[in-house]
């Protein structure tokens, strides 16, 4: 359970990131990220699946890259539940998207699957071999 809440706030952190880099993403404040993250993620794991099946072959034809419009959608339904959060425009929330998708796999790739954060301490070992 602490790594779905440390998870958690991670979204939220990235949810704030792409607020202060797009003008187009507004969020009145924590408690309105928070909420946008939880939301987000239930709709993840509700929506997107069948939406990634609904779409299989356009997304087979783009190569994957309508997997963008996908989450785009995702985040303007969350916009219009999330008092507090909004999305202006369809171009902001691919890009808005992105970079939410970007700060949230980078930044969980230092949670371990326990929800502690890891760390793995690299030493070379002669002959340019690394252990």
């Amino acid at each position: 359970m602490p790594g779905t809440g440390i998870r958690w706030l991670t979204l939220t952190v990235a949810i704030i990131f792409a607020s202060y880099l797009l003008d187009g993403i507004h969020v009145d404040g924590f408690l309105a990220a928070l909420f946008a993250a939880a939301l987000l993620g239930i709709f993840n794991a509700v929506f997107r699946p069948v939406a990634l099946l609904l779409t299989l072959p356009i997304n087979l034809i783009s190569f994957g890259l309508f997997t963008f419009v996908i989450n785009a959608l995702m985040l303007k339904m969350v916009s219009g539940v999330v008092p507090g959060f909004s999305v202006h425009g369809f171009w902001t929330a691919v890009f808005g998207s992105i970079i939410i998708s970007v700060v949230s796999i980078w930044l969980n790739m230092f949670i371990g699957g326990g929800g502690r954060v890891e760390y793995i301490q690299m030493q070379r070992k002669g002959n340019n071999r690394w252990e």
